[in-house]
């Protein structure tokens, strides 16, 4: 149900499904984030498969994100084994940057300037910098990018047809490169470091069937409905994490 929804826009869903992980269902730290990656390896291509047969797939803006994100995602693997940051600071800094980011899209979307001007496409090297940033933080907390990437990008301009593709696809490239390099590290590591298999799996097989719905749902929704659900569910997971932050 998660995947249905967040999927149109570009979003895997994990994000979602930590908060839940961690206080659900006991997932113990930090084996939650390779739980959560192996969650994104299992549900992505369902609806990556729907963005490629409708030819969505690819592109420059793809290929910068994975050039950032790739090994963004290492460098956060190792920060989140040898280091162990707080996850109440990562909370607060999560939901200062979407709440913000959610409300402008409300606002760009239900109040759109007068004289809208051309989309420029944002420079290479800052998509680059902007996916290394959020391989990092994919890769010490297991998040997919998508709930980062999604409202900047749109809020930048770009149609949600094109970021979520992109987005998705750098999701799915990441959290294949996380869990390789949490499972090199549980070899060595001390601690909790190796995913929960079943409860990855279980996860991600509803996500691979409801990201395949949702990707296929896209194409009927409006680009204004699809900004809205954007900001809105950047507003949600603000707020969420901010109770959880505020109240551990």
């Amino acid at each position: 149900m998660i995947a249905i929804v967040t999927a149109p826009v570009g979003v895997s869903g994990a994000v979602f499904l930590l908060p839940v992980q961690l206080s659900v269902l006991g997932v113990p730290s930090p084996a939650v984030t390779p739980t959560n990656l192996l969650y994104n390896v299992v549900a992505t291509p369902g609806a990556l498969l729907r963005y490629l047969g409708r030819g969505q797939l690819g592109g420059p803006l793809t290929r910068l994100l994975v050039a950032g994100t790739l090994p963004g995602v290492v460098a956060g693997a190792l920060v989140r084994v040898f280091l162990l940051p707080g996850p109440q600071v990562f909370r607060l800094l999560v939901a200062g940057l979407l709440l913000p980011l959610g409300l402008w899209l409300w606002v760009r979307t239900l109040r759109p300037p007068r004289r809208p001007g051309t989309v420029v496409d944002p420079a290479p090297r800052a998509v680059v910098v902007l996916g290394f940033c959020v391989g990092v933080a994919g890769g010490i907390y297991g998040i997919g990018g998508g709930s980062l990437l999604g409202p900047i990008l749109a809020g930048r301009g770009l149609p949600v047809a094109r970021v979520a593709p992109a987005a998705l696809a750098s999701t799915f490239l990441t959290s294949i490169a996380g869990a390789l390099t949490y499972a090199v590290l549980a070899l060595s590591a001390p601690g909790d470091i190796a995913p929960e298999w079943a409860l990855g799996l279980a996860c991600g097989a509803g996500g691979l069937i409801g990201g395949y719905a949702g990707a296929h749902l896209q194409p009927r929704l409006p680009e204004r409905g699809l900004r809205l659900l954007l900001g809105g569910l950047a507003v949600a997971l603000a707020l969420l994490y901010a109770a959880q932050a505020l109240s551990g």
